[in-house]
């Protein structure tokens, strides 16, 4: 089988896995973080299992950028520029800004995350890189590419700041889960997967392709469900958790 076929087969099983995971999803919660329990194998600390599971995106991203045949216009690098900064981030930066007490994370799901990563980092390296007609720089004022850009960066902010707000509530040293009152946390219990959520629904608008929707349609399907069960999980250990407050669209849901 030739790469682009096998490529494209690969783009329509994604759709469906996500799908699939998505309903998986409401009936178990993955077990890390808060979510954390006996039954799931031999487990590592959380900030290892962040940057092998996160580190994934970015190398694989940034090898089909090096074996790509798209790769000479500002787009390209811009497009480059958002990926790996966000996953440099994600994998270098927020693991070790966690505050608290060490924390474990089964392997399974770390192999789960590594997988998904590296799916996603080949499928929308390899096509911005080389299966797309290529990204030229008049693509920089196409307005799906400036709406996309702007919901990136809409996104990410929001999911710093929720990220940032969830850290100061505790002091150094300090474990456990506060609750939070402060900006989008008044309305919503998960501003950190809402701005996520923006990240790639504007990386899909700004790449117009498959592989960023089904990248967006993934990071939906993990989240939805796991805001889900965090809103939940507030419910049942602070009594007096904001009866207003949803789980993760402000008034709706």
């Amino acid at each position: 089988m030739k790469e682009q076929a096998f490529f494209n087969n690969l783009v329509i099983s994604w759709f469906i896995l996500a799908v699939i995971v998505f309903v998986a999803l409401f009936f178990v919660a993955a077990p890390y973080g808060r979510h954390l329990r006996r039954g799931w194998g031999p487990t590592i600390g959380n900030k290892m299992g962040w940057v092998i599971m996160e580190a994934a995106a970015l190398l694989v991203f940034a090898a089909c950028f090096m074996l790509g045949k798209n790769t000479n216009t500002v787009t390209v690098l811009v497009l480059f520029g958002l990926w790996e900064g966000h996953y440099i981030h994600r994998a270098f930066i927020y693991p070790f800004g966690l505050r608290g007490s060490a924390k474990r994370m089964p392997l399974i799901v770390i192999g789960f995350a590594f997988l998904f990563n590296t799916v996603n980092g080949y499928l929308n390296g390899r096509y911005i890189f080389t299966f797309s007609s290529g990204y030229t720089n008049e693509w920089l004022g196409d307005p799906r590419f400036v709406a996309g850009l702007v919901l990136f960066i809409t996104g990410f902010i929001i999911n710093r700041r929720a990220d940032q707000t969830l850290r100061n509530l505790r002091k150094p040293g300090e474990c456990g889960y506060k609750v939070s009152y402060s900006e989008l946390y008044r309305w919503i219990s998960c501003p950190n997967y809402f701005g996520e959520i923006i990240i790639w629904i504007g990386w899909a608008v700004a790449t117009w392709s498959l592989p960023g929707l089904a990248f967006a349609m993934w990071t939906a399907a993990n989240l939805v469900p796991r805001a889900r069960s965090h809103h939940a999980w507030y419910q049942e250990h602070f009594p007096d958790y904001p009866p207003e407050r949803k789980a993760l669209l402000p008034g709706l849901w």
